[in-house]
């Protein structure tokens, strides 16, 4: 179908994020225009790739750019802030994704826990304040730990727990320290969930919500809670999964996503699964770039931009195997040598092994997702497998940070 290769989509961000998606639709044959503030993005690097140097924040921009190109087609990966881009863009030029509602639900987190509560999905206790006297006013109504997050922010960033209700100065220290990664000015404070952590990926097609695989997730746990881990398809028990499954879907329902992926965060508490938050785009962190092909053998990547191009995809698996992806552990100084390398690739199942911060850079404890030093991914028969497979390759590579 000759036609079809002359479809045009724009992709916001052209990041490492990114890049698979811009790679993909250069593979499918189509023409790619790509918006990135850094003229130095990877992806700007991909061949036959148009370039932008516009900000994947920036509405007006983005819209004008869109028509300037009359694009086909128009999404994101693994990043929220683009979503009331990628919107808007879909609104203006008819093209097929996010209402701008729904983009704005799916990006503030404070709309979302409205939109999802008043749905009748399960969210914890939650309040959003906009200084400091309004916070420790919210703050005083937990008997619990709770979490101070900004509302519009994503990959663990400005995310603190508060665990001793009893210290002002503790209290005051998460809100500073999480107050300057809002955008908006806006900081959620909301009860602290305790349970197995897992996270959905779904397509939505139609209005109607596929769930493509539950992910369980490992994180660094207080105060930061940055995500260490990620294993396909759940251990959960099956029943225990199929409540998840249910909840993933009443939240995409609640916040209005009727077309294209989801990433559902999901805490299953003692009263059972209850949200964190839901992302109207893909899973970052490898999960749907690479995990979900390796245990499934769904391409989430191509699934997306035929969505976003008004085709209809397949979302059928082809094989039920395991995947996971582990980081590995720091603490704050520079990399001065990584060894092993080279035996760990050597071990059946390893499938890559990346280095985000690599000899010679200085790097801190892991504060969010950005801090982290590098992470290896593994597939295996099941779930259980391709842990261990990791978990092996982690022991072979020595990083040291002096």
């Amino acid at each position: 179908m000759e036609h079809s290769r002359c479809k045009k989509i724009m992709i916001l961000g052209a990041s490492i994020l990114q890049l698979p998606a811009i790679q993909k639709a250069r593979d499918m044959g189509y023409d790619v225009v790509a918006l990135d503030m850094n003229p130095n993005a990877v992806g700007f690097s991909v061949d036959g790739v148009i370039k932008e140097v516009i900000s994947t924040i920036d509405v007006d921009g983005a819209v004008e750019a869109a028509k300037r190109h009359r694009v086909d087609g128009v999404m994101t990966l693994a990043t929220d802030l683009p979503m009331r881009a990628v919107s808007k863009v879909a609104q203006e030029l008819h093209l097929v994704g996010l209402s701008p509602e729904a983009a704005f639900r799916a990006t503030d987190k404070y709309a979302m826990r409205c939109s999802l509560q008043d749905a009748g999905v399960p969210v914890p206790e939650f309040y959003a304040v906009t200084n400091e006297e309004e916070y420790l006013q919210a703050a005083a109504k937990f008997r619990v730990p709770y979490i101070v997050k900004p509302v519009d922010s994503s990959g663990s960033q400005g995310v603190y727990m508060v665990e001793d209700l009893s210290d002002p100065e503790v209290m005051k220290k998460a809100y500073v320290y999480s107050r300057p990664y809002s955008h908006n000015g806006m900081v959620m404070v909301e009860e602290h969930m305790t349970g197995d952590e897992v996270s959905v990926e779904t397509l939505a097609i139609d209005g109607e919500v596929h769930v493509i695989q539950v992910t369980d997730k490992m994180t660094t746990g207080k105060p930061y809670f940055v995500e260490m881990g990620h294993t396909q398809p759940s251990r959960l028990r099956p029943e225990i999964v199929e409540r998840i499954k249910r909840t993933a879907i009443a939240a995409n329902h609640a916040i209005g996503i009727e077309n294209g992926p989801s990433h559902t965060e999901i805490i299953v508490t003692k009263d059972g699964p209850k949200i964190v938050e839901i992302g109207a785009r893909l899973g970052g962190d490898c999960i749907t770039t690479h995990l979900v092909p390796l245990s499934t053998g769904v391409d989430m990547v191509k699934c997306c931009i035929q969505i976003a191009l008004g085709e209809k995809p397949d979302i059928h698996g082809t094989y039920e195997k395991g995947s996971a992806t582990r980081y590995f552990k720091q603490h704050a100084g520079t990399v001065r040598r990584i060894e092993g390398v080279e035996t760990a690739q050597k071990i059946p199942g390893v499938k890559e092994i990346y280095f985000a911060h690599p000899v010679g850079e200085t790097v801190t404890e892991i504060m969010n997702s950005g801090s982290r030093v590098g992470f290896v991914i593994a597939q295996g028969e099941n779930a259980e497998d391709a842990a261990k497979i990791c978990e092996e390759a982690l022991h072979k590579i020595v990083i040291t940070i002096e």
